[in-house]
């Protein structure tokens, strides 16, 4: 018996390496392989399933024994198989099930055996071109069942025969399509001309979309449909190579027929000599046969361009027109004219998206910075909050121990005592500030301010300082000045913050001004002083967080450089603007401030 089983076995085996040498119709050598294994293997369905490079695949032929009901044409997408089958079929894994209900498959797997209700499955991968073309399957539907070795070991080698069957039919539809002559047909001049100033056109078009846009997308969308309009051709599409050439991605497609190529992946490797020309950045015009066409349309011809630049080839554009027709010298002439302004387009899209990502990263580190000024702050306030008390507290005592016996040297340490507390404490405060500046929003309030009487309130902890430092204080603040609508706090915060720097930063005998005046639709205001001129190249960069202009601080007060930062916030959470004018001895900041306004009949 087991010799009898052997003899049939390379029987079958021998018929069908026979029938490929004899053959190259694929369709029949895959149907009468079907058929025979299921005979020999006397089970309910043999059937041989096609890979689709997203690796669903659909089941091209079929032997079925009644009752189990046909599967012929069935298109499955197991999203469980790819990740855990592809690479072992890959390596000629086979995949044996004696009993189904009682195997450990994942469910998804499981759905589609029950599907077909299968009881038992043997799987034998066809690797053909050295790639995983598809897989030989048989199904027993009535019971489960126990494969033999023998079984196993012949559909092992039909899979191989069944592969080189695939290998020599596909290479064969190759050569048959690169040896077919190009069939010419010649177009009246009229249409000729027509095309030209159509395509010139569209040149200037898209010339003028890569000046003013950086829509990627846009700009070769409308490539594609324009070229199938004017030229009046059946499919347009732009393929775009991966960064090391290995795969190419039809990205943007026009069509007048189904089914489209859109997001389809194809491997250079695949076809060698077309891409070889294609890198070296040569156009190509052929016949082939077109899988996606109709079945009574199966070739066309294709006119490649490839889409490149000084850096590379980036992708191709591909157009095809019936057999029949050509593309002429012209034609193809302008079609590389548009493929250079491709290369253009994406290059600068990619430059863009490339600066954009450099930005949101940028923006992200700016939020992890601001996060944690956020918890330092928080975590400084509460011991800075005590050493603030504890120095009041210290004074408090010391003032009713000593009294007025305290010597010179020790009151200036309990003032450079003091002052630092205050620092540190406005320090955390101006970081807070900073932090939240957007929550900020929420409380503010809305008032009617009248500067006359609310400014020399501001001025006041300035006066002595100024005095000391023998600078020169000057208020400009027209009579009758409009009230005008704001928050008072953030106002004052603002202008309290720039009077500190300008007293920081104004020499001895120099002046520092304070103007105000109405504008169009709101007030202007603005800090000025004079002996002190920022230089061109710092002036971008004054209201940066923790930027300090280097040798302008004639006092040595010192900085965070976080004040004017600060300011802009606040001024900015107004819905107003801050510019810097520095030139000529002379350094003003200008907040214009667009609010309500009201004449003051006062």
């Amino acid at each position: 018996m087991t010799f009898s089983l052997n003899k049939e076995k390379e029987n079958i085996v021998a018929a069908i390496a026979l029938r490929i040498r004899q053959s190259l119709e694929l369709e029949i050598i895959l149907n009468q392989t079907v058929a025979e294994v299921r005979q020999f293997l006397q089970t309910d369905r043999v059937l041989i399933y096609r890979f689709e490079p997203d690796w669903s695949g659909v089941i091209v032929v079929e032997s079925v024994k009644k009752p189990a009901h046909t599967v012929f044409g069935f298109k499955i997408e197991d999203p469980c198989f790819a990740s855990r089958h592809i690479e072992r079929y890959k390596q000629g894994k086979v995949h044996i099930l004696d009993n189904v209900e009682a195997s450990n498959v994942s469910p998804c797997y499981a759905d589609v055996l029950g599907a077909f209700e299968v009881k038992a499955n043997l799987v034998v991968p066809i690797i053909a071109s050295e790639e995983l073309w598809g897989l030989l399957i048989a199904h027993h539907c009535d019971s489960p069942r126990q494969w033999q070795a023998s079984e196993i070991q012949l559909l092992k080698q039909l899979s191989i025969q069944v592969g080189i069957a695939v290998q020599q039919a596909e290479l064969y539809e190759q050569v048959q399509s690169l040896n077919t002559y190009l069939e010419q047909k010649i177009k009246q001049r009229t249409a000729k001309l027509q095309n030209l100033v159509q395509f010139e056109t569209l040149i200037r078009k898209v010339t003028e979309k890569v000046r003013d846009s950086l829509d990627e997308p846009q700009i070769l969308q409308t490539v594609t449909q324009e070229i199938g309009r004017i030229l009046n051709i059946e499919r347009c599409k732009i393929e775009l190579y991966d960064s090391d050439r290995t795969t190419a991605t039809v990205a943007y497609e026009y069509t007048i027929e189904l089914p489209d190529c859109q997001g389809r992946v194809r491997q250079v490797t695949d076809f060698p000599e077309l891409d070889s020309q294609l890198l070296q950045k040569q156009s190509l015009q052929f016949v082939e046969k077109v899988p996606e066409l109709k079945p009574l349309k199966t070739q066309a011809t294709r006119l490649i361009c490839p889409i490149f630049d000084d850096q590379g080839v980036l992708g191709n554009l591909w157009l095809l027109r019936p057999k029949e027709e050509f593309f002429e010298t012209f034609e193809i002439m302008l079609v590389e004219q548009i493929a250079n302004q491709c290369a253009i387009a994406i290059r600068q899209a990619r430059l863009y998206q490339q600066s954009q990502v450099q930005v949101q990263e940028l923006a992200r580190l700016n939020l992890l910075k601001d996060d944690f000024l956020r918890t330092i702050s928080h975590e400084l306030r509460t011991p800075m909050s005590s050493i603030q008390l504890a120095s009041e507290t210290l004074e408090v005592l010391l003032e009713k121990e000593m009294g007025e016996n305290k010597s010179a040297t020790f009151t200036r340490v309990l003032d450079i005592f003091r002052s630092a507390c205050h620092r540190q404490n406005q320090l955390v405060n101006d970081l807070l500030t900073l932090c939240y500046i957007d929550a900020k929003k929420e409380t503010i309030t809305m008032q009617w301010l009248d500067l006359s009487v609310w400014l020399p309130q501001i001025i006041e902890p300035f006066e002595e300082r100024i005095n000391t430092q023998e600078q020169q204080l000057v208020v400009n603040v027209p009579p009758r000045l409009p009230l005008f609508k704001s928050d008072a706090s953030t106002i004052k915060r603002t202008l309290s913050e720039l009077l500190n720097n300008a007293c920081k930063y104004t020499p001895s005998g120099e002046t520092i001004t304070i103007e105000a005046q109405p504008m169009q639709d709101g007030i202007q205001l603005s800090v000025s002083n004079t002996g002190i001129e920022i230089p061109l190249s710092e002036q971008q960069r004054v209201f940066d967080k923790f930027y300090r202009i280097p040798h302008h601080d004639p006092w040595q007060f010192g900085g965070t450089g976080i004040g004017l930062a600060l300011v802009k916030k606040l001024v900015e959470l107004l819905g107003g603007k801050i510019r810097l004018e520095s030139q000529k001895g002379k350094t003003a900041f200008i907040i214009s401030l667009p609010c309500e306004t009201l004449k003051n009949e006062l």
